[in-house]
């Protein structure tokens, strides 16, 4: 089992070994509260993109890096896709060590380069820094070389939990930051100097980006190419995704630990006996980032996980260039058990598709619990 950088066993563990459980569930607030994102002042979304600007004729290299055993599937996939499809720069996808990159909930991919080899075709580092959640937010050679890059001058997106990694690096030492609201108190222990700010998508602080839950990649990545190519080249790749309106905004208070949320995960795992595998077969040329969240969101309802198939087990490569490795060599999958990436939507479809899907097999507090982990403002 992965380490509790993934929220979800942690939850299991804390409610199940917790004396006084049925006093700490209804302490619990019973559902999300009713929030709605401020409006985010004109300056601030003109100093975010200043932000990111980037400097110089070249094309900008920004590195997405990961741990070989349990990257966020979608902090790793969705920044990739994204800026590969905008073609705004060399997107390179980095491991600390030899061999495939296994992704949590579900993927496995193979990575581009090893953060050694990086640094030896790179020695002035990369331009951007793109950093997922992790199974463990303290390896020291994920640490030591964010230190180095931004010692370089790179600037670091801790995307969701990826925050807590750069914390780590002692990186948001007395900056302004945010993070995945399940994380956010673990954050500001490890790193109390962290001025955690409230109600926006993503923040920026000198040389340092941190955005809320996983599918905040989306508007952050958006934002990253308005930095870089102009808000006419952020439009037409947001029209791609599906992304209708996309800037800072973000209601906080939507989003943390509900009853609703407890319970609907307590039932899902006491129904051990009927755990669902949905696979999902793989295609050369399929969309990564939905095959993304496809998966993600499948492998989130404590009901089910996400497997791929393929007919052999060599690497599948995706529309952007992302080689996934099949879970299994399988030529057909059951119907009743296979799912669609839904590959004639657009990205952002996808994701309510699949969404609406989980709804329909598992119910609606299911869903809310997919959708809270994902932290996605429906």
């Amino acid at each position: 089992m992965t380490k509790a950088l993934f929220i979800w066993s942690g939850i299991v563990v804390l409610v199940l070994g917790t004396a006084g459980f049925g006093g700490w569930l209804f302490s619990l607030p019973p559902a999300s509260a009713a929030a709605e994102a401020p409006l985010v002042p004109q300056e601030e979304a003109e100093a975010m993109l200043s932000a990111l600007r980037h400097d110089g004729d070249e094309r900008p290299l920004i590195a997405v890096i990961g741990l070989n055993d349990a990257t966020e599937t979608t902090d790793y996939l969705l920044p990739t896709s994204i800026l590969r499809r905008a073609d705004i720069g060399e997107v390179v996808m980095l491991a600390t060590d030899e061999g495939a990159v296994q992704l949590y909930p579900a993927l496995r991919v193979e990575p581009d380069q090893t953060i050694a080899a990086f640094d030896v075709e790179h020695p002035f580092g990369a331009d951007y820094v793109i950093v997922p959640a992790m199974s463990r937010d303290d390896d020291p050679a994920v640490l030591a070389w964010l230190q180095d890059q931004s010692r370089k001058g790179a600037r670091i997106i801790g995307v969701c939990a990826g925050a807590k990694v750069v914390g780590a690096a002692g990186l948001l030492d007395g900056r302004r930051a945010t993070t995945h609201w399940f994380y956010l108190r673990d954050m500001l222990r490890r790193s109390p100097s962290i001025d955690y700010v409230a109600d926006r998508r993503f923040v920026a602080d000198d040389g340092v980006v941190t955005t809320t839950g996983i599918t905040a990649s989306m508007p952050m990545m958006l934002t990253l190419i308005e930095a870089i190519a102009g808000r006419q080249r952020a439009d037409e790749v947001a029209g791609e995704i599906g992304v209708e309106s996309w800037d800072m905004r973000h209601a906080s208070g939507a989003f943390g630990l509900t009853r609703s949320f407890a319970t609907t995960v307590l039932a899902n795992l006491a129904a051990f006996w009927n755990r669902e595998v949905q696979g999902i077969a793989l295609e050369p040329g399929m969309d990564e980032a939905s095959l993304a969240l496809v998966a993600d969101a499948w492998s989130r309802t404590y009901r089910s996980r996400a497997v791929t198939f393929a007919q052999t087990l060599s690497a599948i490569t995706t529309a952007n260039g992302v080689r996934v490795l099949p879970d299994r060599a399988e030529r057909d999958w059951p119907t009743n058990y296979l799912v669609s990436t839904f590959p004639e939507q657009r990205v952002a479809d996808a994701l309510d598709r699949t969404l609406a899907a989980v709804a329909t097999r598992y119910g609606d507090p299911t869903t809310d619990v997919v959708a809270m982990q994902l932290e996605y403002p429906r």
